[in-house]
């Protein structure tokens, strides 16, 4: 049984691009359906830092600073819309055994670099998870004009205002947990993305276009137990 966990997110970059929802319905498990903005699906990859991770109740003195990159869709089961991750890069070791085993959440290890510089977040990260297909990511993005919170209904809600997510277990019984966070506070963002091998890794070809951009400071996040969907 997985536990409860609490932890944050911090400087994460939300970088989305628009797809057909096709592409995106054929890499999804039985159970769970395509959602869409104005008829189009859409692919995000999240850079962040997790800080301060642990089960929830410990202090958050006593939990561990991990980056992660992820790629993700916006899906729904019976009509309740969450986050689909199709794969969620992370440092420490047993950390992502412990997220696959008991998170049924597709975690794969890789040696990341994230930092401040004068030009934003430099974020690097390259997949080294014995066996699995190989990944990099390597970008600088920083927030440019004025925070804000998205507006129901807005885009920026849809891509970003999310407090569940899907997998599925080895059987292929979808499951779920609930995650509870204050509602983002973000900024349009520029990304300069040097390399990004996420979508091939992934079963994709490389979207078109340029990403719609957002960053945040960040949330503190409790998130549920990993439940099967009843």
């Amino acid at each position: 049984m997985s536990l409860p966990i609490a932890m944050g997110w911090r400087h994460l970059l939300f970088a989305n691009w628009a797809v057909d929802p096709g592409i995106v319905a054929a890499r999804l498990p039985d159970g769970l359906e395509v959602e869409t903005y104005d008829g189009r699906a859409w692919l995000s990859v999240v850079p962040y830092l997790n800080v301060d991770v642990r089960p929830r109740g410990v202090p958050a003195a006593a939990g561990v600073d991990l980056p992660e990159l992820n790629l993700r869709t916006y899906v729904s089961r019976d009509g309740e819309p969450g986050v689909y991750f199709f794969s969620l890069d992370a440092e420490g070791v047993l950390g992502v055994v412990g997220a696959r085993l008991f998170h049924r959440l597709p975690y794969y290890y890789a040696d990341i670099e994230i930092s401040g510089t004068e030009r934003g977040i430099a974020f690097a990260s390259e997949r080294r998870h014995p066996g699995a297909a190989p990944a990099e990511f390597v970008g600088t993005y920083e927030p440019v004009g004025d925070a804000f919170k998205p507006e129901p209904g807005s885009l920026a809600a849809f891509l970003t205002e999310h407090y569940r997510y899907y997998t599925t277990a080895r059987d292929g019984t979808v499951r779920y947990a609930d995650i509870d966070h204050e509602p983002w506070t973000l900024r349009a963002a520029t990304a300069e993305i040097e390399r990004n091998t996420l979508f091939e890794a992934n079963g994709f070809d490389a979207p078109a276009g340029t990403p719609v951009c957002y960053y945040s400071r960040g949330v503190d996040i409790a998130s549920s137990r990993n439940r099967r969907w009843e």
